[in-house]
């Protein structure tokens, strides 16, 4: 009981594709030991935000893997990307993460430690 006309095309894909988020600036020069320290508190605590831990973990892996790797992790754990950013993901049980684009990315103002 289907419509012909419904079928997906030659070439269609619904998947949307991820990339690297658009450049970013902290609110004030910070050292790369101070943007580490940052994600680490994001991700230790992300889990408290609600969603599941497994999400999560996919999440941070492809937060901190290149982009054909990153698509890779999403796809295979079912992350629905709202954002092509990865800014804003949601699970198939329809909840929502929001990553911020310091655990994405590195901000325009990052400056060199003593």
């Amino acid at each position: 009981m289907g419509c012909t006309g419904s079928s997906r095309a030659k070439g269609d894909d619904f998947t949307k594709k991820i990339r690297k988020p658009k450049s970013w600036k902290h609110s004030e020069p910070i050292t790369k030991t101070q943007l580490m320290q940052m994600r680490e508190e994001f991700w230790e605590t992300a889990p408290h935000y609600g969603g599941r831990k497994e999400i999560w973990d996919a999440l941070r892996a492809a937060a901190e893997a290149d982009l054909t790797l990153a698509q890779a992790i999403v796809d295979s754990a079912g992350v629905i990307i709202q954002s092509d950013d990865l800014t804003i993901c949601y699970d198939e049980r329809g909840a929502k993460y929001d990553l911020p684009k310091y655990v994405l990315s590195e901000p325009t103002n990052l400056i060199q430690e003593n």
